[in-house]
């Protein structure tokens, strides 16, 4: 006999960056597993420093990290990290991104621009990544941006059976805040059986570059309307949708979004919206200023904690979402 053989077992070893904690940690209990111990810190000029204070040699590695403000700094420790776990001999690294940053930047408007979600897609396969999963990106074109498998994990069943609970279903209307995010909305309402509306934007031809005019095409009057996006940054054009819902006779508005990002204005045109409740789920932290009655925010951590199961044993993370679609 040549060579030597093993009985050695896969081993699941789930590593966490300093963005957002409290996510991680859900996701470890959800597994029955303990974070590895991670020494992270940075220097007087803002280098970043990570060493695990764990063997991770051959271990099957999760780095999960969402990218929330500073963003470029939490990016960059997760590159760190996903350098450090190469170097380390880990057999297979995947990087747990829940909210993917720059994934509003996937193409070209104008000339001259960057396509930013794929020099992410680029820096994470370089730094060593070997596959990538992520919750409701902003399009789905960039799972083809990495070269690799991306496993791209859905908020809807969360949000859809959080709102379908909550309201007669009988009156329901399911609302899409702009065209681009049609096909979503259409899943929202093949899962709770409600019609469709869109808020459509247009120009006002006498005032030039602002968005003045809120088409509603499809019935609202008299409707309980939720509102469904990928993500909320400033507010300012989900606000503004449910405004115009209200203009055309709502009778209430639920706002739901995967990803709150919730930056600048946010939190006071959030207070002084007519909207009774925003939904998200904490696929990142939300701001303490946001401490509302009208804000919910959902656990994303057992869909997480569950495809990552199905990574390390083989299985099928499509499964996971076979009655989404």
């Amino acid at each position: 006999m040549t060579g030597i053989k093993t009985t050695g077992e896969k081993k699941l070893m789930l590593f966490s960056g300093r963005a957002h904690p409290e996510l991680a940690e859900e996701v470890a209990r959800e597994l029955g597993v303990n974070l590895v111990p991670t020494k992270a810190f940075d220097f007087a000029n803002g280098e970043i420093y990570v060493r695990f204070e764990e063997s991770a040699r051959g271990s099957d590695a999760f780095v999960i990290q969402s990218h929330t403000a500073p963003i470029n700094k939490w990016i960059m420790e997760q590159l760190i990290m996903i350098d450090a776990l190469k170097r380390a001999s880990a057999k297979r690294i995947t990087v747990v991104v829940p909210f993917y940053g720059y994934a509003r930047q996937d193409k070209k408007h104008r000339g001259r621009e960057p396509i930013s979600a794929r020099m992410i897609a680029d820096l994470l396969k370089t730094a060593g990544a070997d596959r990538i999963l992520t919750v409701d990106l902003h399009t789905d074109q960039i799972q083809g941006f990495f070269d690799g498998p991306v496993d791209h994990l859905f908020a809807l069943p969360i949000l859809a059976d959080y709102v379908g609970a909550k309201v007669d279903r009988s009156k329901l209307t399911v609302v899409s805040p702009d065209a681009g995010r049609v096909r979503v909305a259409d899943r929202w309402c093949d899962r709770l059986g409600a019609p469709l509306a869109i808020v459509h934007k247009r120009r006002d031809p006498d005032v030039a570059n602002q968005v003045t005019v809120h088409e509603v095409v499809g019935d609202v009057r008299g409707r309980i309307c939720v509102l469904v996006d990928d993500m909320i940054d400033t507010g300012g054009t989900i606000c503004a949708a449910a405004d115009a819902l209200f203009a055309n006779g709502a009778e209430d508005v639920i706002v739901t979004a995967t990803h709150g990002v919730l930056s600048g204005p946010a939190a006071d045109r959030l207070k002084n919206s007519k909207v009774s409740e925003f939904v998200f789920t904490d696929t990142l932290p939300t701001p303490g200023e946001l401490d509302l009655d009208k804000i919910t925010v959902l656990s994303i951590a057992p869909t997480i904690a569950n495809a990552v199961r199905e990574v390390f044993e083989d299985g099928s993370v499509t499964s996971l979402f076979e009655d989404a679609h």
